[in-house]
């Protein structure tokens, strides 16, 4: 059973300087948390259950800051909060401790919530539009933050993605960044995991969209429905929009359980032509019908399709989301497109690598799950597929099923080889299998997977790195999978 964190107060920040608080976790966040709480006057332990070389050298750059190495279950005495690392599962022993004696558990994005200052010559802190889902969230708040950009606001992408949303609510209000003539932002772009929400309690977003939901994770949530609650609690208080997706019911669903604030609009997103409130598209163009002054009967043109790249049918629907909260705030039509235009995705999403002798090489390695594989072998067609690594207790008949009519033919890796071998035998048993030898890991193991995918191509195909598995059994991680793929590609033409 998940441990559930409890507000510190509802009215007024906690007395830091009073406090002895637990900080579980000697990553980036933890770090990040530790330095704040110690400049606010708390006394700060940092515990980790490990104990490395590597976590010795952190550890002996907290100055200032206790840090108990080797025992991350154990709470220290006199505790009063614990701040998380969001990677902590809420089954940890040092949570049920802390439960047990009635101690608040928090993230950092809990403790940044209660650190927001108002910005100068106004009573309000800068509002944060925020953003979750299974996949594409990085993408939509990057897009969202361009958007803003465009239309002259000081913003950042930020949560966990970019800037850490400690850095960004403190940015322009503690003495070192003003030391650094940094100013503070006028709104936020937020991306937050469901670690970070599950230990959000206070938070309460000027706007927010869920973009999808997918099993993932429930390793951490324990269930398909603990996960989509912690997922929902993005929408808690939200004051001026709801945004859902249209083509995912359960992102509906979670608006309508979410008690907002009076007024708080539900506003679709899909690739449709859009009802009434809703964003969408009609004939190659992104089309709001949810702010405008007659939405009944008028509409605001925010773009074309081709201003979004690449122009993947997900990725248009990241652009609606993004366009909905961006339009929540107030931005206008032009800023919307503008930013979009500006906005480059980052590497290893849907990124055209290379055309060699006809055929395109195209790497997804972020698709570390089916959910963002379906969407990313959706965009073209047809497939030579490389696919495969660590599962995550995924199934694949669904993927494959959906894929079936796209590929030319199937390249599999990594240790769970196996289940998609499967699926591709069970819905597409006419789809040619080729497996290179197992033991090959790194770079070598890729050189090998390209010369057999682009043997296997025709002139007009696309090879397709969209793995639908993490990266770990045989790469560093997902990018290094990613450029080595392309660093493969790049050798084909050599």
């Amino acid at each position: 059973m998940s441990t559930r964190p409890t507000p510190w107060c509802p009215a007024e920040p906690p007395p830091w300087a009073e406090l002895s608080v637990t900080v579980a976790g000697l990553g980036v966040s933890g770090i990040s948390a530790a330095r704040v709480l110690h400049r606010l006057g708390a006394e700060v332990t940092v515990v980790d259950g490990g104990d490395s070389p590597v976590l010795r050298d952190r550890a002996a750059e907290l100055t200032g800051i206790t840090v108990r190495l080797g025992d991350g279950d154990t709470l220290p005495e006199g505790t009063r909060l614990v701040v998380t690392s969001p990677g902590w599962p809420p089954s940890s022993p040092l949570f049920a401790a802390a439960d047990a004696a009635g101690v608040p558990i928090w993230g950092d994005v809990e403790m940044a919530w209660w650190l927001r200052r108002p910005l100068p010559g106004t009573d309000e802190p800068a509002p944060w539009l925020a953003v979750t889902g299974t996949n594409g969230k990085t993408t939509t708040v990057q897009m969202l933050a361009s958007i803003l950009t465009a239309a002259g606001k000081h913003t950042a992408a930020v949560g966990n993605v970019g800037v850490s949303v400690l850095d960004a609510v403190l940015t322009g209000f503690d003495e070192a960044s003003v030391e650094r003539g940094e100013q503070p932002y006028d709104v936020l772009a937020v991306e937050l995991s469901s670690y970070q929400l599950h230990w959000a309690p206070s938070l309460r977003p000027h706007s927010a969209a869920v973009l999808n939901l997918a099993p993932d994770h429930l390793d951490w949530h324990g269930s398909m429905e603990a996960y989509a609650a912690d997922k929902g609690r993005i929408y808690q208080g939200n004051q001026v929009a709801c945004v859902y997706n249209l083509a995912d019911p359960a992102t509906e669903d979670l608006v309508r359980e979410a008690d907002v604030e009076e007024g708080c609009r539900a506003i679709g997103f899909g690739l449709g032509a859009p009802a009434l409130s809703n964003l969408g598209v009609v004939d190659g163009l992104l089309v709001d019908r949810a702010f405008v002054a007659d939405r009944a009967k008028s509409a605001a043109e925010l773009g074309s399709v081709q201003d979004v790249q690449p122009p993947a049918p997900h990725n248009i629907a990241n652009a609606l989301a993004a366009a909905a909260l961006a339009r929540a705030y107030g931005v206008d039509a032009k800023a919307v497109r503008d930013g979009l235009r500006a906005f480059r995705p980052d590497a290893h999403r849907i990124s055209f690598v290379a055309e060699v002798a006809g055929v395109s090489y195209v790497d997804d390695s972020k698709a570390t799950n089916t959910h963002a594989a379906a969407a990313s072998l959706a965009a073209c067609q047809p497939i030579v597929w490389i696919a495969g690594g660590l599962a995550k207790g995924a199934e694949f008949d669904d993927l494959v099923r959906g894929a079936a009519g796209r590929l030319r033919a199937a390249v599999l890796i990594g240790a769970d080889r196996a289940l998609l071998r499967e699926a591709l035998r069970r819905h597409a048993p006419d789809v040619p299998v080729f497996e290179p030898a197992e033991g090959q890991t790194g770079a070598v193991a890729m050189a090998e997977v390209v010369r057999v995918a682009a043997g296997l191509a025709r002139s007009g195909d696309t090879v397709l790195l969209a793995p639908a598995c993490a990266s770990m059994d045989m790469f560093t991680n997902y990018g290094e999978r990613g450029d080595l793929f392309a660093e493969a590609v790049r050798g084909l033409t050599q």
